[in-house]
């Protein structure tokens, strides 16, 4: 494991970060369980993943250091469903050579912030592999709370994994009504 200092930038993610987030993406997809996607997405797909992200107003940032990003991290639409449009999801995806840095949770907490800036009430994050202590414990500290477990939901790897799902208010949260 490499430690690499937390970077001084986090920005939005624009088109010339698709490669650097296609192979992040890749070499979690291939190696780990946090996405249960078997085969990792190419840049055409991942360019059009962001560009919907972007189009529907959903906040999407890099983490860059010496010019090299270390990470990413967006909110996506929770469900497609209009009753859902208030709730986001979250994912956030460091290099290998960046873990246990400190990048995982400014990325987590500046996405927090600007969802909320954006006017979304929820977030929900879907953890894959009930032994993924680390982004389990990455919510907990930023205020998430545990509302279930799926139990052997997905097959990767030779072996079943559940998915640990929590949940964390933005703003008013269910207090008030969304403007």
């Amino acid at each position: 494991m490499t430690l690499t200092p937390t970077p001084t930038i986090y920005r939005p993610a624009t088109p010339a970060d698709v490669p650097a987030v296609t192979a992040i993406y890749a070499h979690a997809v291939r190696t780990g369980s946090a996405s249960f996607e078997i085969e990792p997405p190419d840049e055409a797909e991942m360019a059009r993943r962001m560009a919907a992200l972007a189009a529907s107003d959903h906040p999407y940032f890099v983490a860059e250091s010496g010019g090299a990003v270390l990470g990413y991290a967006y909110a996506g639409p929770y469900r497609l469903r209009p009753a859902y449009r208030w709730t986001v999801e979250d994912s956030i995806y460091v290099a290998p050579s960046a873990t246990r840095a400190g990048l995982g949770r400014a990325l987590l907490f500046r996405l927090l912030l600007e969802s909320e800036t954006r006017g979304f009430r929820q977030m929900v994050a879907v953890i894959g592999d009930t032994e993924n202590i680390a982004s389990i414990e990455l919510h907990r500290d930023a205020g998430f709370r545990l509302v279930g477990v799926l139990e052997n939901v997905g097959f990767k790897h030779g072996r079943w994994l559940g998915s640990v799902l929590m949940q964390r208010p933005l703003g008013d949260g269910a207090a008030t009504l969304p403007a």
